[in-house]
């Protein structure tokens, strides 16, 4: 009697055993290949490609490599003697056209005060004609004269966005040439998280879910909420190739590699002492009340065994 009791324990305690092994392993599974977070993200940035307007020698750097920079600041110089001198042109042919409008505005209202007698008809229109074209041609050079003030001005490069100068490596001496960018800033505001989740864990992943970032080399997590979802990525299998037709690579193997869908995050918060840069590697994780891995069923982590089972989800247990 004793004996049988013993043994009957021993399978209880047995049973519960495995049973509570099945569902910590269970939970494991589902954290590591179908809970919405990943280790492959990356910090992202907006940078500003800053050309300048006019083409000259590089007189003056006003910037060092890395500095913080306001929208508006002076990075470099252009030689502006020969915009100057432009400026003094057009100024001059400013006078010349301003004077001869009025010589040829005068000459027509003195003919426009004649009788018909005096002066006929046809020659005041002639006088009214050759007043226009005086005010047209002033019109004229007073713009050619904004347009030399305003390249003038542009001989002073200047940041657009407020941020960081990256990689400068120009010098004074070097050339500047309207049009190619050869400053750049990092836009300050514009940093952002991009979490590459595999295809299966992208229906667990909703936009505005709160999302937490935790960057290698600091202890302390960012925050943020997930404002997009990738909706293309690039297959090798739409490449054209003879005749224009798809190239499709018959090689498959019984390993089916889940794709990895870009997820944007916009960064809400930043502890202090954290210093972000573009490139930088973080963990990103879905903690929000849309997420997945707050509401998750069991029947649902069944659900996603059972198709990772049978090959219907693609996921290779392998965690990233």
């Amino acid at each position: 009697m004793f004996e049988r009791a013993r043994r009957a324990l021993q399978f209880v305690t047995t049973g519960t055993i495995l049973a509570i092994a099945g569902i910590v392993g269970l939970i494991l599974w589902d954290y590591y290949t179908a809970a919405p977070w990943t280790r492959n993200g990356q910090v992202r940035v907006q940078v500003a490609d800053i050309a300048p307007r006019v083409s000259g020698q590089i007189i003056a750097v006003r910037v060092r490599d890395n500095q913080f920079v306001h929208a508006g600041d002076i990075l470099y110089e252009i030689d502006p003697f020969d915009f100057k001198v432009a400026v003094a042109s057009a100024t001059a042919r400013v006078n010349e056209r301003q004077a001869d409008m009025i010589l040829k505005d005068t000459q027509e209202t003195r003919r426009n005060k004649l009788t018909e007698v005096a002066a006929s008809r046809e020659e005041k229109q002639v006088y009214q004609a050759t007043a226009d074209m005086a005010k047209a041609q002033y019109g004229e050079a007073m713009a050619a004269l904004s347009q030399a003030k305003i390249n003038l001005d542009r001989t002073y490069v200047r940041s657009t966005v407020t941020g960081y100068v990256t990689n400068l490596i120009m010098r004074v001496g070097d050339f500047a040439t309207a049009g190619q960018p050869n400053v750049r800033v990092i836009d300050a505001s514009s940093y952002w998280v991009d979490g590459y989740f595999e295809e299966t864990k992208i229906r667990s992943i909703h936009v505005g879910d709160r999302v937490r970032m935790d960057l290698m080399g600091f202890r302390e997590p960012m925050w943020g909420h997930v404002i997009s979802i990738t909706r293309g990525i690039a297959t090798p299998n739409a490449t054209p190739s003879t005749q224009g037709l798809p190239s499709v690579d018959p090689v498959y193997t019984w390993v089916r590699l889940a794709q990895r869908i870009p997820v944007r995050v916009h960064i809400d918060s930043i502890p202090p002492g954290t210093q972000i840069a573009a490139g930088m590697t973080t963990t990103v994780t879905i903690v929000g009340s849309k997420g997945k891995r707050a509401h998750d069923t069991l029947a649902e982590t069944f659900d996603r065994l059972h198709d990772a089972l049978m090959g219907g989800t693609g996921g290779n247990g392998v965690r990233n």
